[in-house]
């Protein structure tokens, strides 16, 4: 009976530690928002764009046709810390294929030269990677909780 409790207790922490979000606390509202009305008097075309990676929202977002990249990225809640922000990508469909487009926001923000910072299109999509660091926390945050698990199994093998 000892064991099974024990064995009871040690997949509900398994799991627990599984399980936990990355992003706890960090608030869930919607993607996608949308432009109504004018901006200086005109009327706007809304055009759809993605937006995926290391924003605080990713997603989908339906923006003014003269909204550049700085502005989406502003609107998902801005880069997370672990964002790669001298190698933003925008990979944009053209009639010839898809053509990717590489930014680096780190240059703007030391510079402050607004043509360093592109001009979205429809359906462009937006994709900011992760640094180094944080490829290599991933992977050990994963090899952890594997050595949790084996350890647990380990344990579970030994009771006698």
């Amino acid at each position: 009976m000892k064991k099974i409790l024990l064995i009871f207790v040690l997949l509900i922490i398994s799991i627990t530690i599984f399980a936990q979000d990355e992003d706890m606390g960090t608030s869930n509202r919607g993607s996608i928002y949308l432009y109504s009305g004018t901006l200086s008097g005109s009327e706007q075309l809304k055009i759809k764009t993605y937006i995926w990676g290391q924003v605080r929202n990713p997603g989908l977002y339906i923006i003014p046709d003269n909204t550049n990249l700085l502005t989406l990225i502003s609107s998902a809640g801005g880069p997370t810390e672990n964002a790669k922000l001298t190698k933003v990508r925008i990979i944009r469909p053209t009639a010839e294929g898809e053509k990717v487009i590489w930014v680096n926001l780190k240059e703007y923000i030391k510079t402050g030269d607004e043509s360093l910072i592109p001009i979205m299109q429809p359906e462009d999509t937006v994709v900011i990677s992760g640094t180094t660091f944080y490829a290599f926390s991933k992977v050990t945050e994963w090899l952890s909780n594997l050595v949790i698990f084996l350890s647990i199994y380990n344990l579970i093998q030994n009771i006698k």
